[in-house]
This record gives structure tokens, sequence and C-alpha cells, in this order.
């Protein structure tokens, strides 16, 4: 294994990382959360079928005509056939009619789903076969292979924000597929001058194509180059007679677009009583969802400000220091500003959408308003590191009416809405200050009574009034409005209130002192039910026992379980089996079974993947996998809790510094490179004859069981840091377990390589299959229990591995060779 082939493995697997990050973005765009998730999981199935094809064809591991190291021969291979298997998975992914929303009762959808899949896990079976065959070819320098893959992973985690930012989506993958074609040049055999004017002319070809998307994605008229589900809101948009797209630019975490002329109608809670026509809107939609309105009228114009039910908060505080969080498109801001606020501090974490306003409303755009300040910043982060206190802080409804019942965005992980958020906003108002929140009314009451919950629990943390005393919440057709004053509301605001819901013809939910016959006045309902579910949660002195009663999960959601979309409780499954592809809904009505399903089909094809090369391979030799000193079960128990652990560890840090960075894209970064990078350094070393090997690894359990409360501790400290420092933070805290996590992996290759190297291939799969059922189990078990719950999932499977690891001078019996 000479230093050609090194980098080789470190480009090839900067390729895959790269391809790894982009398909998030991707199908996140094109499909929904669910299946963005979903379709990374199962492509990653592809590396644990190459190590099963190096099983079952070890000639794939011999040299080649004229002496040429295998291992060359395989990288050059792999390099080619992953660059056309990423424009073959593109073309699929664009142009196979799969729809995720209607595979529930479309059959033909399941069909597709198979193909759409397969050809996303193609790219990854031909990186693992590059890889996997230099591990097994570099015998004794094994280590050294696994940390250049490492390294080179880190090098494509770097990548992905970068290309996404400069070319988008189409760029990244482009970027991945010339990562192959690199690998392939380097690797090519000398005496064929074909091969090398084939990859010359097309890796010049793919340079030209990414300048190409660079332009175009920079001057904010990027095609979207995206295949979009009919069911998303741009697809609908898109098919309004007379639609025209002003905008459309991908950076690192999204993709907006801004359409003209698309019927863009969108003004959450407006009561029914406005008497005119609703403004003039463009619509904004971020990664093809729906469309958010860009409100084309000058404050002092927009007439139906008075009508949305948010007014009353600027009516009780004129003239208000009003800070806006997340406010999207604009509207809230543009709220604010009609209602008379003296100053706007508007907190959002997306450049581009505020970029795309700038754009395409003119002097219309509220952003540069005099009486606004935007900051582009992470709004918990704001809120922790400021000083500044406000008359009024205002959520404003962004998102689209999710039905609950769907699942279809339990896994989105929402820290602006948890219980520590809503208490640092507490602790940022004035003395009699207000902040309000609007949300979708669902039936049963769940997203309303979630955010009530949350609100009440809040108020307990900053030791305010009783929650009884500080709510007020009314609601209209389709949103219920809280405004929440810590200080206790004065008889005169309570009349303001009724009389603010009586001409709007808003029913209250609650108020201090409301009485039944108050409520359900205006949008009748067969029974008071919003009313008599918060007042029972609201003067219940066993909130515990309300939420485990209630048929869905409503508890208040927190920075260890920020899933306030997550709602799925084991008491609705009769109901969801009996609808399940009856209801026009995302995956036919059951999100969360779709995670249950997946586990169950990787589990399978996992088995399939692990058992088939010891089937297939005794039956045709009469013998086992490869003859040594070494069971096949502690290699099984082995390698497959390297695989969990590692993922169970990765999965939930990343979610944990979303909180501290803001946006998922650049928690996965900063994690990713940490943890590869550094576990690069720790396959070095691992063969370093001064390393204390079981020390070392019992110090990596240790740490392991540490991690939660690490994490937790600096969170708690380091929200709000700028970023160089939260980087550095990051850098110590990650860095010696990430060390650590890169030793188990290549001790255990030397472990076969002393007893058993024809089972290396094998370890190969087994690690890819186990990482794959760790990335699926990682989330079902932190939609339940919590991500400190899977970083000790994680310790436990590093203990399990390091105990049926033997030392250097343990062997098997002879007679266990080949026995499972």
């Amino acid at each position: 294994m000479n230093r050609v082939q090194l980098i080789s493995v470190g480009v090839l697997a900067a390729g895959a990382l790269l391809l790894e990050s982009t398909l998030t973005r991707l199908l996140a765009v094109a499909q929904f959360y669910h299946f963005a998730f979903l379709a990374v999981s199962l492509a990653l199935l592809g590396f644990g079928a190459s190590g099963s094809l190096l099983t079952l064809r070890p000639g794939l591991l011999e040299d080649g005509p004229g002496g040429r190291p295998a291992g060359s021969r395989l990288l050059a291979f792999s390099g080619t056939a992953f660059a056309l298997s990423v424009a073959l998975a593109y073309a699929v992914v664009n142009l196979l009619p799969f729809d995720s929303y209607s595979i529930a009762w479309d059959r033909r959808q399941l069909i597709f789903f198979i193909l759409y899949y397969l050809s996303l896990s193609l790219p990854f079976v031909f990186a693992g076969l590059g890889i996997g065959g230099a591990l097994a070819c570099s015998r004794a320098r094994s280590h050294l292979v696994y940390g250049s893959n490492l390294l080179g992973s880190a090098l494509g985690v770097l990548l992905a924000p970068l290309l996404l930012w400069l070319a988008g989506v189409p760029g990244s993958v482009l970027g991945s597929a010339l990562a192959g074609l690199i690998v392939a040049w380097i690797n090519r055999p000398v005496s064929r001058g074909l091969s090398r004017w084939f990859l010359s002319g097309a890796f010049t070809c793919g340079l030209a194509g990414f300048a190409l998307l660079a332009v175009s994605n920079q001057s904010g008229l990027a095609p979207l180059g995206v295949t979009i589900s009919p069911y998303k809101g741009l697809a609908y948009a898109r098919q309004y007679p007379g639609s025209t797209r002003l905008f459309g630019k991908w950076n690192a975490i999204s993709r907006v677009d801004i359409l003209a002329g698309a019927g863009t109608r969108a003004l959450p809670g407006l009561s029914y009583t406005y008497p005119e026509n609703p403004p003039s809107q463009l619509g904004l939609s971020v990664d093809a969802d729906s469309l958010q309105p860009v409100t084309l009228v000058p404050p002092d114009r927009f007439a139906a400000a008075s009508y949305l039910p948010e007014a009353l908060v600027f009516q009780l505080e004129p003239e208000a220091h009003v800070l806006v969080l997340e406010p999207g498109a604009g509207l809230g801001v543009l709220q604010a500003v009609t209602g008379g606020a003296t100053q706007v501090v508007a907190v959002s974490s997306n450049p581009l959408v505020l970029e795309g306003v700038n754009r395409t409303a003119d002097n219309l755009d509220i952003y540069s308003h005099p009486n606004v300040r935007s900051l582009v910043e992470n709004p918990r982060s704001f809120l922790r590191k400021g000083q500044s206190t406000y008359d009024v802080i205002y959520l404003p409804l962004t998102n689209a009416y999710r039905p609950v019942t769907s699942g279809a965005y339990s896994l989105a992980e929402t820290y602006l809405l948890t219980e520590q958020a809503f208490a640092h906003m507490l602790g940022r108002l004035e003395e009699g200050g207000i902040l309000v929140a609007s949300r979708w009314l669902q039936l049963p009451p769940s997203e309303d009574l979630r955010l009530i919950a949350t609100l009440a629990e809040a108020l307990e943390v900053q030791g305010s009034l009783h929650a009884d005393q500080a709510l007020v919440a009314y609601r209209g057709i389709q949103t219920i409005t809280v405004l929440v004053k810590p200080s206790g509301w004065s008889g005169a605001e309570l009349a303001a209130l009724r009389q603010f819901a009586g001409q709007r013809r808003y029913d209250l939910v609650w108020a201090p002192g409301i009485q039944p016959e108050e409520t359900n006045r205006y949008n009748r309902l067969p029974e008071s039910v919003y009313y008599r579910q918060v007042s029972d949660l609201l003067r219940t002195t066993q909130r515990g026992e309300f939420y485990a009663a209630y048929p869905y999960a409503i508890q208040p959601p927190t920075d260890n379980r920020p899933f306030f979309f997550h709602f799925f409780t084991w008491k609705q499954t009769p109901e969801l089996l009996a609808t399940f592809g009856k209801t026009m809904q995302p995956f036919g009505g059951s999100g969360y079974f779709i995670l249950l399903a997946l586990l169950t089909l990787v589990g399978l094809l996992s088995l399939l993947l692990i058992v088939t090369p010891l089937v297939m391979r005794r039956s045709t030799t009469g013998q086992a996998v490869r003859p040594g000193h070494v069971p096949l079960w502690r290699v099984l128990v082995y390698f497959s809790s390297l695989g969990l652990a590692f993922l169970f560890i990765e999965i939930p840090l990343v979610q944990r510094w979303i909180l501290l960075l803001g946006h998922p894209t650049y928690a996965f970064t900063l994690v990713v490179l940490v943890l590869l990078s550094f576990s690069s350094l720790g396959s070095f070393l691992a063969r370093a004859p001064w390393l204390p090997r079981k020390p070392a690894l019992a110090i990596l359990v240790g740490l392991a069981l540490l991690t939660p409360w690490l994490m937790g501790r600096f969170s708690d400290l380091a929200l709000g840091w700028p970023l160089p420092a939260l980087l550095l933070g990051g850098i110590l805290i990650l860095a010696p377990l990430a060390v650590l996590m890169g030793l188990p992996f290549p001790l255990g290759l030397a472990w076969l390589e002393q007893g058993a190297p024809g089972l290396v291939p094998w370890a190969w799969a087994i690690n890819g299959c186990a990482s794959v059922i760790a990335a699926v189990l990682a989330a079902i078990l932190a939609l339940g229990s919590g991500f400190n719950l899977v970083l000790l999932c994680g310790a436990g499977f590093y203990a399990l591995a390091i105990s049926v690891l033997p030392g250097q001078r343990d062997e098997a019996n002879p007679s266990q060779v080949g026995r499972l």
C-alpha cells in the first residue's frame, strides 16, 4: 500500500461523504424530511454490500496481469464506477416518478421506491469496493488505510457546505463525481492512453459544468435542478397560471425560490371580518416547501394588520421595542412596524431569505425599513448572549399546516420551541412585556396544547406567575394565538382582550377568570374542546399524569428532545393501522411507522449481506469464509458493536450542536469534521508500540459515558459564544473522544490480520451494515427518550466491543474457526 493508494482512498472517501451530505439536502428538497433521512440511511448499505462482494469474490483482491497491485486496480475501477453511478443516481432521482407522499395508497410507488434507493446505493457500493479492497490488501498497514479513509471523509464533510453555497445541489453532486474521476486518473494503467484521454475529457467537462452552475447560482437565477414531489408547495405554485420565478438560489443550508403571480394569499389567522382584498404578495419557498408571503405594501397602507390575531399585542404595547424571531419572508416584521413599533429587531438564521426578499421586493423590502434592524444569527444564541430587553417578543407562524397524524415532520428538531427556549425569551422581556406566538389548530388539540404546556413549564422555570394567571389564548378558524405576560394581566387589558376578540370574531380559549360560556361563540364546534383541554392542563396539579393520559404526545419538548412536531404515542396504533393508506396524508398517516419499517428493512438487508457470504462460500468451497484462528461470532459482535457505537455517538452530538450553531448543516460539518479528522489520528497511532491499548480503550468507554454530562454543561455555558470560540470549544471537547474512537477499528483489523486475514472484507461489511441500523435506531431512541440515552448506548456498545477483543496473545481455539 503506497502513498498514491493512500491518497486515492482519501479522495474516494471525500467523494462519498460529499455525496452523502449532498443527498440530505437534495432529498429534503425533492421529497419530505423523513425521506431525506431514510435515503441516506439506506444508501449507506452500499458500504456493507461492498464488503459482502469482496468476501464472495476474493479474486478481486489478487494482483492483476503484469503484477499490477490489486489495490491500485480496484481503486481505478471504483473511481470510474463511482463517478458514473453518481450520474446515474442523479438521473434516476430526477426522472423516476417516485412520490413518497402517496406511497401508502399507490402500490406502484413501492417499485419506484426500490429503484430509487437501489440507484442511490450504487455509488456507495463502488466507493466501498475501493476502500474495503484497500483495507484487505494492506495487511500490516491497514491502520494507515483506515486513517486515510477517515481523513478523506473529513475533507468531504468540509467541502459539502462550500460546494452547496457555490453551485447548489447539482454542483455538489458533480463535485463528488469529479472526486471519483481523480481517483481513476491517478490509478489508471500507464499503458492505456485511451483511458487517460477519456478521463481528462470527462474531468474538463465536469469542471466547466461546475463553473456554469456556480455562475448561475451566484446570480440568483439558478435552476432548481431537482424534480420535487407534486405535493410540495413549490410544485403547486409553479402550476399556477402566470407564475413566474423571480429568484432562485442555493446556499449551504437551503434552497430559496421566490415566485410572482403564484396566487399567494397568506395571512395566517386573518379575521373573516376583514372587508377588503388581501394585499399583493410574492411567494417565498424554502426547500420547495409551502410559500411564505412577501407582502408588497408599505406599513402605513397595510390595513389587514389590525385584523390579524397578533394585532392585540401591538394595541396593548404601543410604540413598543419588538423582537421578532425567525420572521421568514417578513410578515411578522411588517405587522410590528404597522402596529406602531418604534424599533424592531428581526433575528433570522438564514441569510438567503433576506437576500431573496431584498432582491425582489425593491423599495417595499420590510427589512430595509428605518425602524427595522435585521440580524443573521442563531436565535437561541441571540437570546442567550444579549442584555437588551423588549416590550414584545414575537414568534410568527411561518411554517405551513402540518397534519399531526401524519408524523411527516417528527424528526425535525425545533430548538426555538423548547422549554428552555421559552424560558430564555421570558427572561428577555421588559417588566410588563408580552410574549406572543401563534400555531395551527388541530383536532384533537395537539400542536396548540403542546405550545401552552411548554409555556406553562417555562413560566415555572422562570419563577413567574402560575400559567393560568399569565396566559391568554384565543382562536380563529385555523390558528390559535397565545399571549404570555409574566407580570400578570390588568383588568383593563383583559377587557381589551374581550373587546378585540368580539370585534374580530375570535373565540376565547383561556384568560384569567374566563367562564365556559365565553368560549366557542363565533367559530363554533360541537363542544368547546380547546377550552376544556387547556383548562384541564392549566388547572391540574399532576401535569405528568395529564400528559401520559392524553392520546397524543404533548409533553413539552426540551433541548434534549427538541421534537415539537413528534406527537406519536403507541395508543394511536389501532387508529393509524385502520386508516393507513386511506387518507391523503404523507406516508399514509403513519410517519413514525416509516422509521420502524425502515429499521426492519435495513435489519433484514443487513442480515442478508452478512450471512450470504458465509453460506455461499461454504456451499461452493465446503469451508468457512477463510480459515484462521478467529471465531466468527467474535468478529460479528466486535465490528457490529463498533458500527453501532460510532453512529450512536456521532448522531446525538450533531443534534446537540444544532442548538449551538443554529443549523443542521453547520452542526454536521463541525461535529463530523472533528470526529473524523481526529479519529484518523487515532487510527494512524493505533499500532504505535508505545500506545497502551487496553487502558486507551477503557478511557474511551469512560469518556463516552461522560459525554452526555459534558455536552450538557458545555451547551449551557457556550450558547451565545462567538463563532470562533464555539469552534475552538468544539475541537477541545470533541477531539479527545474522537482520537480514542479512531482506535478500535484498526485494532480489530490487526487482530484479524494475525489470525484470519480473509475475514477483513467481511468485517468491513458488518461495520457498514451496523452503521445503517445505528442511524435508524438512534433516531427512534432520540424521539422516544432523548439524545443522552443514545450517547449512553453508544458507550455501552463500545464496552461490548472491547469485551470481545482478545489481547495480543489471546488466540481462539483452532477448532472454532469458521463457526458462529
